[in-house]
């Protein structure tokens, strides 16, 4: 494992034509793109995960295109999530893991597991679900992180039970769902859906200066002042990584929105 400490802004996917002439060079193979996208940015939401199983040899493709210190963040399957008794996926769970994702290597991220808006939080059936998530796969530490969407998750009880399987609570700026800023893992997840078309960086200035603050205070193991949080800090896990997505919104200027964000966390 390499040493805790690093902040990495990325995107979801790398497939998406408003980007070619914009983000991508006029010209530039399709082909190239993710070797283009991964020399600019520090990591990419695999999404694809969510909706179908993909190959072990496109697992190692993705690998061999991305550099060193590179993080690939993967999207679990929709059968994994989006079940009516969360106690019934480990056989989802294990067919997910097992479909080539330790091809990455080290360029494994964190696990991104998403709940649909009308999964409500229940104490015992997520603490079930959160045991079954194993700490190593085919030799290769898994972290996990958790996106919730129902106001039934804003609670202390949710964060608790989160700290205490070492997940992350994914932070959501959206208009949509609920935010939760405690952190309970020893890495930080941040999906930003706030990106406006009329302004370059997708953020105004202030709100990506507001983010890059954010992230360095978390990368050092610290809480931000400000937010309203839910429960009292955890154990302090000295440094950790910070992986911060751009994501909908105006998803042609999430590439120009991880970039500005980059250049702010510059280490």
């Amino acid at each position: 494992m390499t040493e805790k400490g690093r902040i990495r802004a990325g995107i979801g996917g790398w497939t998406y034509k408003p980007w070619r002439g914009t983000f991508y060079p006029k010209g530039l193979r399709q082909a190239d793109e993710l070797d283009y996208a991964a020399s600019r940015l520090g990591a990419i939401e695999i999404n694809g995960t969510y909706y179908r199983l993909q190959k072990p040899e496109s697992f190692a493709k993705w690998r061999d295109a991305a550099p060193d210190g590179f993080k690939f963040t993967i999207k679990a399957s929709r059968y994994c999530t989006n079940r009516k008794d969360l106690r019934e996926t480990g056989e989802s769970i294990e067919k997910f893991l097992g479909q080539g994702i330790a091809e990455l290597g080290d360029k494994l991220g964190p696990l991104f597991w998403q709940f649909m808006p009308t999964k409500k939080f229940d104490p015992e059936e997520f603490g079930a679900f959160l045991a079954m998530l194993p700490k190593k796969h085919a030799g290769i530490e898994l972290r996990h992180a958790l996106e919730v969407r129902h106001e039934s998750f804003v609670c202390a009880e949710f964060v608790e039970l989160a700290r205490t399987h070492d997940a992350a609570i994914i932070c959501a700026h959206s208009e949509k769902y609920p935010r939760i800023d405690d952190q309970t893992a020893d890495f930080s997840y941040a999906r930003l859906l706030g990106a406006r078309e009329e302004i370059d960086t997708g953020y105004p200035e202030s709100e990506l200066d507001a983010w890059a603050a954010t992230a360095r205070t978390w990368c050092k193991g610290q809480r931000p002042d400000g937010p309203a949080y839910l429960a009292p800090d955890g154990p302090v896990p000295g440094r950790r990584d910070v992986y911060m997505f751009f994501i909908n919104g105006a998803k042609v200027r999430a590439p120009a929105a991880a970039e500005a964000l980059i250049a702010r966390t510059a280490q």
